[in-house]
């Protein structure tokens, strides 16, 4: 999930989704509240920790984050050196999501069909927005945060891309690079106010509307296949700090690209990416049978 998370355009929340921790993940979070202070008051840490689910919190978070420190440097040289192989890898790992996500909707009917289309739409529009301009005030980081990471739980929406979008992804990757903690514990702050009150509301939705919430991540996921085709033209660039950023690009066919499209290696690296979801939702189907062996 870091790995996906420091890419603009893929989504923590769709690997969660495929590896069959999304659920637990949303009911974990949500599950955050006072209550686990009067448990640990009249029940001790033990108990506490059981509610809390801690283990599966802690083993997350801090792969999440070895995840965001090691691999932001190598994320960054590819979009750089190789953007045309890195987003054929990703495209071809989302594109198998649909399926994998669309196929836990057990019953298809029209409204589950229009829920699609609006989670299709509104991620299409939201991929295809200008990013805003930059700012590094502690109020605005604070909200960039907690837009950010309820992105980053939804899958098909890309927390990095909300952060391109607010223009805050250049302040945040610069201070991972330099370990601001300053900046690091602002953004931070508001991505656990974000993450607390956001989660809540996707249990209260997979609770009483399976179905539709799952029509409707399924639509997030395919809306966002347009921001990371891997063939882009781009329409305009603005510059910050004497780097050239793309503010504004379409996607073209591979041979209307301007350059090496890298067709071949393409095509191995997308169906890579579809072929590992597959390995990811085998070894996730795999767990449970493993578990009911050793009991």
């Amino acid at each position: 999930m870091g790995a996906a998370d420091v890419v603009p355009g893929v989504s923590g929340g769709t690997i969660a989704f495929i590896s069959g921790i999304y659920e637990e993940l949303i009911s974990t979070i949500s599950g955050v509240d006072l209550s686990l202070l009067k448990t640990w008051k009249n029940e001790g840490f033990k108990a506490m920790w059981l509610q809390l689910n801690g283990g599966f919190i802690v083993s997350l978070f801090l792969g999440i984050l070895i995840s965001v420190f090691t691999l932001m440097r190598l994320a960054n040289y590819l979009l750089q050196n190789h953007p045309v192989l890195i987003w054929s890898f990703f495209f071809g790992l989302v594109l198998a999501s649909i399926w994998y996500v669309g196929k836990q909707i057990p019953k298809w009917n029209f409204k589950i069909i229009i829920a699609l289309i609006l989670g299709a739409a509104v991620a299409l529009y939201v991929t295809s927005l200008p990013p805003m301009g930059s700012s590094d005030s502690t109020l605005f980081m604070f909200i960039a945060g907690a837009i950010a990471v309820c992105a980053m739980i939804l899958p098909g929406i890309s927390g990095a891309f909300i952060l391109v979008l607010l223009g805050a992804y250049r302040p945040v990757t610069e201070a991972a690079h330099n370990f601001d903690i300053k900046t690091l514990a602002i953004v931070g702050a508001g991505a656990v106010f974000g993450l607390l009150s956001f989660s809540k509301i996707l249990k209260w939705l997979f609770t009483h509307y399976t179905s539709l919430t799952l029509a409707v991540l399924t639509g997030f996921i395919a809306g966002s296949l347009n921001k990371i085709w891997p063939w882009k033209k781009v329409l305009e660039v603005a510059r910050f700090d004497d780097k050239e950023i793309v503010i504004n690009e379409t996607s073209v066919l591979p041979w209307n690209f301007e350059g090496d499209a890298q067709l071949l290696f393409s095509v191995i690296l997308m169906l890579a990416g579809f072929g590992l979801i597959f390995l990811l939702e085998s070894l996730a189907s795999n767990q449970p049978e493993e578990s009911d062996a050793t009991n």
